[in-house]
């Protein structure tokens, strides 16, 4: 085992530096739902620190190794957190463990039965909807999900035996689980700048399916190409595999997906039955991801009916095109995307919400890691193109610090549509005013990245209802 699979347990009193993070908050979460003393710190002030502080968490804004609790006391951390962190530097100094975030979260599903969900895209919205469908059947699962329901929070401690995990694969931390059943949705290149090669980065996963206990199940979109390798690859190991996807030799078949306003309904066959399906949610993709968690909640012990009607009540996750307002004809939207599979398949969605009427569809894009934006500058400005307007912003760094030469224009030039509907706009400040003055009434914003971009919705709105 490396270090991400090691297992660890946590003593009675756990920080976590960063704790306002959806991974790290949720694990915050579940902590202090088992009676653990939960201390942490975070950048800055958040919904997310206000409700664990309500919760019973000390949460301190800043980091400052003098915010850390006494021995014992475990120390968490996400790759996020850089070494030069004065906290992690502190715990180091003093002996205290440190676990990635990974390991926490594995040591909080032991004696579970664990339900994993990875993939490039979309394993978000897939353990959303898995975890859904099954508080709708009455198992009550514990969950940590990277994101926030719409209708509820991103983690639940849970009276039942199932827990359901969204497994992140950007560092390979997710080899730390032990899964019955492991989801893995697409596979597609991505985070090359931990793994180097697209081949090392396939290669992670099949790791990760060599993690499924004896006689669990992985459950794969075999109209990936990338996930339909693996299950090739795993069934050759003797891991048993269960399929979805519009092909044949599938466990469950998506027959035909129609839109219908902001959500769809699909026709799906499994074990040669026939099945009608009501989703709140648009896209072609939405509806795969539903099949996803329909075979893992299958495995789980859910019923067919039960999972049916679960995936149906399902409204979606924070982020993951979430509608933001109306003003001057325009519906404003945000969604989470920063991965180019990702990016095309909401534009796509967005397609089908518009549907024949006359509306544009404008979208205005934040990169996401200058090292994203070197590796997938094409494969980004190809999918935009499938919007009428582009916005591009420059790129919000995250942990990275600028790469020369990399910048936002690298997208905005690779956007297959005349230069007059591509906007590269570097100033923050001036999208909203950028954005606004594009839209007409009938039209389609949304904003999209996994930076900052999120807090601009509400200002193009105010920027509509002022020129209205």
């Amino acid at each position: 085992m490396n270090a991400t699979t090691t297992p660890v347990q946590l003593t009675d009193r756990v920080h976590l530096i960063g704790i306002g993070g959806a991974g790290m908050s949720g694990i915050a979460r579940i902590l202090l739902a088992r009676g653990h003393t939960v201390s942490g710190s975070d950048a800055k002030e958040s919904r997310a620190v206000v409700a664990l502080r309500a919760l019973g968490a000390d949460v301190s804004v800043g980091h400052d190794a003098a915010h850390l609790p006494p021995a014992p006391a475990t120390v968490v951390v996400s790759s996020a957190i850089r070494d030069t962190n004065p906290e992690l530097v502190g715990a180091r100094e003093r002996g205290l463990p440190v676990v990635h975030r990974a390991q926490a979260l594995a040591a909080l599903t032991t004696g579970r039965r664990l339900a994993c969900v990875a993939g490039t895209a979309g394993k978000t919205s897939t353990t959303s909807m898995l975890t859904v469908a099954l508080q709708h059947c009455g198992l009550d699962p514990s969950f940590a999900i990277g994101g926030d329901l719409t209708s509820g929070t991103g983690a639940h401690e849970g009276s039942g035996e199932i827990f359901v995990a969204e497994a992140d694969e950007s560092d390979g931390s997710f080899l730390a689980f032990t899964p019955e059943v492991a989801v893995v949705t697409n596979l597609e290149p991505d985070h090359l700048d931990h793994f180097g090669t697209p081949e090392a980065y396939a290669a992670v996963f099949r790791d990760f399916a060599r993690c499924i206990v004896p006689g669990g199940a992985l459950v794969t979109c075999t109209d990936d190409p990338g996930a339909a390798a693996l299950a090739e690859d795993a069934e050759a190991e003797g891991i048993r595999v269960l399929r979805y996807g519009r092909g044949p030799g599938t466990d469950a078949t998506l027959l035909a997906h129609r839109p219908d306003g902001t959500g769809s309904r699909v026709l799906l066959r499994h074990a040669g039955a026939e099945h009608r399906l009501r989703l709140a949610v648009p896209g072609e993709h939405m509806a795969l991801n539903a099949l996803g968690a329909f075979l893992a909640g299958l495995e789980l012990g859910a019923s067919v009916e039960g999972m049916l009607e679960g995936l149906a009540v399902f409204d979606g996750v924070r982020r993951r095109f979430e509608f933001r307002g109306r003003a001057g004809g325009v519906a404003v939207y945000d969604d989470y995307a920063h991965h180019p599979a990702k990016v095309a398949a909401q534009l796509r969605a967005a397609r089908d919400v518009l549907g024949s009427a006359r509306g544009r569809l404008i979208v205005a894009f934040q990169p996401h890691l200058y090292s994203r934006t070197r590796d997938f500058a094409d494969e980004f400005g190809r999918a935009l193109g499938l919007a009428d307007e582009v916005v591009v912003l420059e790129v919000y760094g995250a942990r990275e610090d600028p790469i020369p030469g990399v910048s936002g224009k690298l997208i905005a030039d690779a956007v297959p549509l005349p230069p007059e509907r591509v906007h590269f706009v570097p100033r923050w400040a001036d999208v909203p005013a950028v954005v606004a003055g594009l839209a007409r009434p009938g039209d389609l914003v949304i904003t999209m990245g996994a930076g900052d971009i999120t807090v601009l919705g509400p200002e193009i709105l105010l920027q509509l209802e002022q020129r209205e």
